[in-house]
């Protein structure tokens, strides 16, 4: 984390918040933390705050709030912020089924790390991501913390249609896949459960700063939760931490 925020000009009308050269979870949690603190500000102006890994884009009308003046406000906002506990949030739980045809790179993840696909099912299973942020397409969860174990490089080239729900490995990231789109991931299961529904209120379920547990289920299980969720009758296993 820098010793101070860098604000930098993006544009006419948008401005970066830059907490950091790396990605770190302190990092993340002082990004949510300012957001936070400014969405309870009376900044006028501000249209919309992006967070990313190590930063936040904060669009803003220039019409109504000069960089300079919006600078100022963000400093005086961030030297009021102290070390506030974590603030409450949910861990998802994902169903996922692994390999054949809804995770078809698995055994080249296998295979790079030296390790067997069950070895690499029980280490992505092993433990809760944090979601950094979402983006790329609405609901794209990108997800921290995956063990270097199964660490593997994106496919050298992009597949042109990705099945919505599909878990993905691209370095040391993890994420999953909320609708059908290109993409570089190596793939290696599929959930059921729908990440982004446009015609729910919010469309997206999931926020940055909560957290993903994946659980590995079979094919019937996929077949069965697939039925439930579009019935609208399947119910996300969730729970909260930090109450």
């Amino acid at each position: 984390m820098y010793t101070e925020v860098k604000y930098l000009p993006a544009g006419d009308r948008a401005l970066v918040m830059e907490f950091a050269n790396e990605i770190d979870p302190a990092v993340n949690q002082k990004i949510r933390a300012s957001i936070k603190a400014v969405e309870k500000s009376s900044i006028s102006g501000i249209q919309e705050m992006i967070p990313t890994y190590r930063s936040v884009l904060i669009i803003y009308n220039p019409l109504q709030i000069k960089f300079a003046q919006l600078v100022e406000s963000l400093k005086k906002i961030q030297s009021s912020i102290g070390n506030e506990k974590e603030e409450t949030c949910i861990v998802f739980e994902i169903p996922t089924v692994y390999g054949g045809e809804y995770g078809p790179d698995i055994n080249f993840v296998a295979e790079h790390n030296n390790i067997s696909v069950e070895e690499v099912i029980d280490i992505h299973t092993s433990k809760d991501y944090l979601i950094y942020m979402l983006g790329f397409t609405p609901g794209f969860t990108y997800l921290g913390g995956m063990s270097d174990k199964i660490e593997t490089p994106r496919l050298a080239t992009p597949r042109t249609a990705i099945p919505a729900g599909s878990t993905g490995i691209a370095g040391k990231q993890t994420g999953i896949y909320p609708i059908q789109s290109p993409g570089g991931w190596q793939l290696i299961g599929r959930t059921p459960v729908k990440l982004y529904n446009p015609y729910n209120e919010p469309p997206v379920f999931m926020h940055a700063g909560d957290y993903i547990r994946f659980k590995k289920i079979n094919e019937k299980d996929f077949e069965e939760i697939s039925r439930e969720v579009e019935k609208g009758s399947y119910k996300i296993v969730s729970k909260k931490v930090g109450e």
